[in-house]
Order: structure tokens, then sequence, then C-alpha cells
């Protein structure tokens, strides 16, 4: 099982091509899913794992992986599908992903594929808040439902909407009091853009906050038509930064600032690539495509402190 996970620091490369790998995986029955590589650490037979009393009911337990402890998560019933009737002959996918290592219970894994982001399409809006899936493929005909797996981990391990320091939110209220600002942000996880949109919320900031960085994309270019035409003001005087996850269906974080570099209607944003991911790489591609600030998920006090930064630095330019 290793085999299939080798060179994946090559994988990551792909990202700033607008392309991405996929883990296809079963739970129950035959029906594909599918987890970005990036977010999967390895694959194993599932370990002995000891339960954890009063413990969620879609945690089996911990095991012990080379020496460290992790939750083991119980996928399918994670998604309200049957559990996992016997837990010795499934398999575990370890993820890393916000700052934290858990494992999933899957039934088999079968390849890794190779797709475009624009191959894959968000779930249909009727589905947007009620689903665990961030996006659906065709992999040979079939239909790959890609899970949100930040939607799971937050359900079952539990995370506060907007945990940003009262200090932090305090100062932010009082800075942008009577003022206007707007952050237009993109997304594919529901879990990503209400967490995203609370911080702002708590700033007193208005956001638009979109899916994917294809409608973040045209939301800003009809911004610009409207300067264009003498409607509204400047881009980069409406909008005071962009805040972008990097993995999303359509168009993603990487291809989404280099879009915005590229018109010279909007390439004076400021950009900021946020994402679950962990690695150096994402480092190297921020600085490729021209955005200004890689930030981790979920450290929301450092995102919120960098958003009033922007303010002070526009108070200062304008001063």
């Amino acid at each position: 099982m290793s085999d299939l996970l080798k060179n994946i620091d090559r994988r990551t490369k792909l990202a700033g091509m607008n392309r991405m790998e996929l883990l296809l995986f079963t739970l129950n029955d035959d029906q594909r899913f599918g987890i970005n590589v990036f977010k999967v650490r390895e694959v194993i037979r599932t370990p002995h794992i000891s339960p954890v009393p009063k413990s969620d009911p879609r945690i089996v337990g911990i095991a012990d992986i080379r020496g460290a402890t992790m939750p083991v998560i119980d996928l399918p019933l994670a998604l309200d599908l049957p559990p996992m009737k016997d837990v010795s002959s499934t398999l575990t996918i370890v993820t890393e992903f916000n700052s934290s290592v858990q494992g999933f219970l899957v039934g088999s894994v079968d390849k890794i594929v190779h797709l475009r982001w624009e191959d894959i399409l968000p779930p249909p809006e009727t589905l947007m808040n009620v689903n665990y899936l961030t996006g659906v493929t065709k992999v040979n005909q079939n239909l790959v439902e890609i899970v949100d797996v930040e939607r799971v981990l937050q359900e079952v391990v539990g995370r506060s909407a907007a945990d940003i320091s009262d200090e932090v939110a305090q100062y932010g209220a009082e800075l942008t009091r009577g003022r206007s600002f707007h952050v237009v942000g993109c997304d594919d996880s529901v879990v990503a853009r209400n967490k995203l949109k609370a911080v702002l919320d708590k700033l007193g900031i208005q956001s638009s906050i979109y899916n994917n960085g294809k409608l973040a994309l045209e939301a800003l270019q009809k911004m610009a038509d409207k300067a264009d035409k003498g409607d509204a003001i400047a881009v980069n005087k409406q909008v005071l930064m962009v805040v972008s996850d990097i993995e999303m269906p359509e168009m993603d974080g990487y291809t989404l600032t280099a879009n915005i570099r590229k018109d010279p209607r909007l390439k004076d944003l400021y950009v900021v690539l946020n994402t679950s991911l962990s690695g150096g790489f994402n480092d190297s591609l921020t600085q490729t495509v021209g955005a200004n600030k890689f930030l981790s998920k979920w450290h929301t006090d450092e995102l919120a402190k960098l958003v009033l930064e922007r303010i002070r630095v526009r108070d200062m330019a304008e001063g």
C-alpha cells in the first residue's frame, strides 16, 4: 500500500497547474469516494484500536502509529451511512490536515487518479449546506463523490465558529466601527466558509464568500467591469483582500491568484492563500503565483490579525 503513495512531494507540484490527484476508495459497497492525496499521509491495514470511554460513537478509538496516537473515525458512520461491520478487515486512511493527524476507516482503496480541477464540479446547490461532499467527478464513467473531510472532523471533534481572542475581536470592532470594508473569499468546504464568515463578522467586515475560485474570479471581474464603466471605484479600493483556499473544484487557489495577477484591473489585490494542507511546497508556490501571504487554516486569530493589519496599512497609505 505504501507504493500507492510514493513520491507524494512530486504530486504537490500539480497544484500550480490547476491539477490534482485523488485517492479513490470505497466504504460498504461499490460506490467510489475520493480524497485529495495532499491530505493523505499513508494507507495502512487497520491496526489495533483501543476504545475511548464516553467518546463520540463515530470515533472507534485510538491507535498507535509509529509511537504516536491518533483518533480513528468510522467514516461511513460519520457520513450518516451504516457503520463498518468488521473493523478488522478494513483499511485506515491516515490523514494530516487542520494541524492534526487522524485515521478514517474505509472498506477498500482503489487507486490514485490524476485530474484537472475543472473536471471536478461542486455538489448541487440545493445540497450545498446539507451534505458531506466538496465535489463530484467521473472516473471511467463512474461517479466519484469527494468527501468533505474537514466537515467530518469538525462535527466529530468539534470546533468553535470563530475562535478569535476577545482582545482581537474588540480591537477589530473598534477599528471598523462606522466604516465599510469588504473581503472576498472562496473555499469548497462549507465548514471553512462558515468559519471565515464568522471571523469577518466578528471584526465588523462585510464578505462575499464563494465555493470555488472560478466563482470568486468572476465576481471580481464583474466588479472591475463596473469600475471600467465608471459605476464603481477601482476593485482594489473596494476589496480589502482576497482569502482563498488552495484545493477547490473548477479552479484552485493557485490558478485564481495567477489570474488575478494577469488582470491589470485586479493585479494589485492583496491575496491570502488559506489552506488545511501542510508542507513547504505551499510557501514556494505562493511566491511563484504571486500571492501575498500563506496561512494555515483554523489559525483564525492569525487571520484576524492579518485582516486588521491590512486596514492599518490602508489607513497609513490614505493618510
